[in-house]
C-alpha cells in the first residue's frame, strides 16, 4: 500500500514530528530529576515517547494497510482552531467554565456524528473532570467564572 494513502503511516510521521519538535526545543532547558522536575523534564520526556510511540506506529503501518477512508473537513478545519482560539480568549474574559464549554461544544460540531444530549452530557463531564484537575488540583489561577 502506499504511503499516501495509509492512515498508520501518516499517524506515525505526525506522533514522530511533534516528539522530535519537543526534543529539539526543550533540549536547552534544565532537565532535573523526577523527584525536583525542571522546565525540560515534561516537554523531552513526552518528546521522547511521542517518537517511540511513532516510529512503533510507522513500522505497523505498512502491515497493517488501513487506508485513508475520506477527505479534508472544512467545517473541522474552521471549528476546532476557532474553538481553540475561542477558549483562550474566553478563559481571561468570562473564566474557566465558559470557556470550557465553548471549546467542547465547538470542537464537537466540527464532527459529522453531532448529537446534541451526547454532546451536553460530554461537555458537563469534561468541565467538571477538568475543574477537578486543573483547578483544585493543580492550582491554577483561573476564576471559574468571571468574578468568582
Amino acid at each position: 500500500m502506499a504511503a499516501p494513502s495509509n492512515r498508520d503511516v501518516w499517524a506515525g510521521l505526525l506522533f514522530l514530528g511533534t516528539g522530535a519538535a519537543a526534543l529539539v526545543i526543550a533540549w536547552g532547558y534544565p532537565f532535573g530529576a523526577a523527584l525536583r522536575m525542571g522546565p525540560g523534564y515534561f516537554p523531552r520526556v513526552l518528546g521522547g515517547i511521542l517518537v517511540v510511540f511513532g516510529a512503533a506506529i510507522l513500522v505497523r503501518g505498512p502491515r497493517r494497510g488501513e487506508r485513508i477512508e475520506s477527505g479534508w473537513s472544512p467545517r473541522a478545519l474552521i471549528l476546532v482552531p476557532l474553538s481553540m482560539a475561542l477558549f483562550g480568549v474566553l478563559v481571561e474574559r468570562a473564566g474557566f467554565v465558559p470557556a470550557l464549554v465553548a471549546l467542547i461544544l465547538g470542537s464537537a460540531a466540527a464532527g459529522r456524528e453531532f448529537r446534541l444530549g451526547e454532546v451536553l452530557l460530554l461537555t458537563a463531564v469534561l468541565t467538571v473532570l477538568s475543574v477537578g484537575v486543573f483547578i483544585f488540583g493543580l492550582g491554577l489561577p483561573y476564576p471559574l467564572l468571571k468574578g468568582f
